[in-house]
């Protein structure tokens, strides 16, 4: 497996490291601002302009950990088009979604190496963390496309963090280092004319010969997430437990 050396030791963000971790049930802000309150679709309001988007469901109380996904968008997508599509799921099983932008129209690693975008992807958990009490053992990094392809090289540097990886259409993966041991689930359209199901065999193949264990869906269908499949994706992330690294 393809794994990429940044140039900027000096900084986590460029090595892809994420700090943030989950917090224990008594240090979570759940009062304060009406953090905790707020349900559905709310605002990250770190940044202008380019931002993201958390949803938080219904059943979620303060002090039960809820399980994280955190769905990255494909190449000229945003927070809000790759968060949509997956609130009812969320909202089924009682996950928090957390979807950030990119800082440009796709994400560093794609456009050069890592950077920004893992800077800004720590600062969005970190808010998370501190208003929301989220289940350590359940906690995935997804993405449809370009977003897979990130979910996958990001997620399996954060295996420490990351104990699920769900990638959806992925094109490839290029990990700075490997870290833990995630479960994967992967999908791929056999008609993908975007990024040819081959990509994604490949991936499996190789994440199996490194001793990854991967869960592989291909349908009969072209560059997108039906629903069936994103219901499979999301069954298989609740019902499957999370790895000891």
């Amino acid at each position: 497996m393809t794994q990429r050396t940044q140039r900027r030791s000096g900084s986590a963000a460029a090595q892809g490291s994420l700090r943030s971790r989950p917090l224990a049930v008594g240090q979570v802000q759940a009062r304060g601002a009406g953090y905790g309150q707020q349900v559905g679709i709310v605002p990250l309001n770190l940044e202008r302009g380019r931002d993201g988007f958390l949803y938080i469901p219904r059943s979620y109380q303060p002090g039960q950990p809820a399980p994280l996904v955190v769905m990255l968008h494909g190449s000229g997508g945003t927070a809000y088009s790759i968060l949509t599509p997956f609130t009812a799921l969320a909202e089924a099983n009682g996950i928090i979604l957390l979807a950030p932008d990119a800082r440009q129209e796709t994400w560093d690693l794609i456009m050069s190496e890592y950077g920004e975008d893992v800077a800004f992807t720590d600062r969005a958990l970190e808010l998370t963390f501190r208003r929301y009490t989220i289940d350590g053992t359940h906690i995935a990094l997804g993405g449809f496309s370009d977003g897979a392809s990130y979910a996958l090289s990001l997620g399996l540097a954060n295996g420490d963090l990351f104990n699920h990886i769900i990638a959806f259409s992925p094109g490839f993966m290029a990990p700075p280092r490997l870290q833990g041991h995630p479960r994967v689930f992967i999908s791929h359209g056999t008609h993908d004319q975007v990024l040819p199901v081959r990509a994604s065999r490949h991936i499996v193949e190789e994440l199996r010969q490194a001793g990854y264990e991967v869960t592989y869906q291909e349908f009969n269908g072209p560059h997108t997430v039906p629903p069936e499949i994103a219901r499979a994706g999301f069954a298989w992330f609740m019902e499957t437990p999370a790895t000891i690294a």
